[in-house]
């Protein structure tokens, strides 16, 4: 198995995408801590998997716009399983607005999560990994709006934009501790995070994917659970567009 004896933790980890990661994790052989605010699904999800893997998966509720959360977060992952050997960062919210009416507030709020929340916990996760001095991998979450620009997207493509030259600038410091640092950019992917589309804005982003649908979960989760392994061990400091095509012809 690709994450056997291996201890991954996954940010965002109750729903969506990092929810189908704890499940690709699990059945890899790793180790998982699923993370995400208290007042999510992620205890429920997390004691339920337990049954499945026991001892293998544990819930640790954490903001990622919290420095002490974060810092506590990865903490409790190696006081748990002794180890982190992995992880995947991919707490992150969306929103639509016009650029000429968004509020500071708004914007920021987005940034904070998106962006400073991924520095945040690759930071912590660095500074443990580092200590250990066995390497590691980290897998950041951006998206083809990082890549590309879309209407009505300011804050998200920009903190996603900031996801991609982060990966870029941690992977070079990274690098002479044999830790791994790579960015996974999705198109669009059947999530709670879509909610925010109206029907019509639904069938519009279908159009724009090659492939003809929507991504599924999975999806994502798969080439994640490969820059995660010791078999993306020569890859560092790049993105993976997982999008249906979207971007090939922009």
């Amino acid at each position: 198995m690709r994450l056997q004896s291996k201890t991954i933790l996954i940010t965002g980890g109750a729903s969506g995408i990092g929810l189908a990661a704890v499940h690709r994790c699990l059945e890899e052989g790793a180790k998982v801590v699923l993370a995400d605010l208290p007042a999510s699904a992620g205890r429920h999800h997390a004691e339920e998997l337990a049954v499945k893997y026991p001892s293998c998966c544990t819930f640790i509720p954490a903001d990622v716009t919290s420095t002490e959360q974060v810092n506590a977060l990865v903490e409790a992952t190696v006081k748990k399983y002794g180890r982190l050997d992995g992880v995947f960062n991919n707490a992150g919210i969306a929103d639509i607005h016009e650029a000429d009416t968004y509020s500071d507030a708004d914007f920021l709020r987005v940034l904070d999560v998106d962006l400073v929340g991924v520095f945040r916990v690759a930071r912590a996760a660095l500074h443990t990994m580092y200590a250990q001095g066995r390497g590691g991998a980290i897998v950041n979450m951006s998206s083809i709006l990082g890549v590309i620009g879309q209407g009505n997207t300011a804050a998200y493509s920009a903190a996603k934009a900031g996801v991609l030259n982060l990966t870029h600038t941690l992977a070079l410091e990274a690098a002479p501790h044999g830790v791994r640092v790579n960015a996974i950019c999705p198109g669009y992917i059947e999530t709670p995070m879509l909610n925010i589309l109206s029907e019509e804005q639904r069938a519009a982003a279908v159009k724009l994917h090659p492939l003809g649908r929507l991504g599924q979960p999975k999806e994502i989760a798969d080439p994640t659970v490969f820059l995660l392994s010791d078999e993306a061990s020569f890859i560092t400091g790049t993105h993976l567009l997982v999008d249906g095509g979207f971007t090939a012809g922009k």
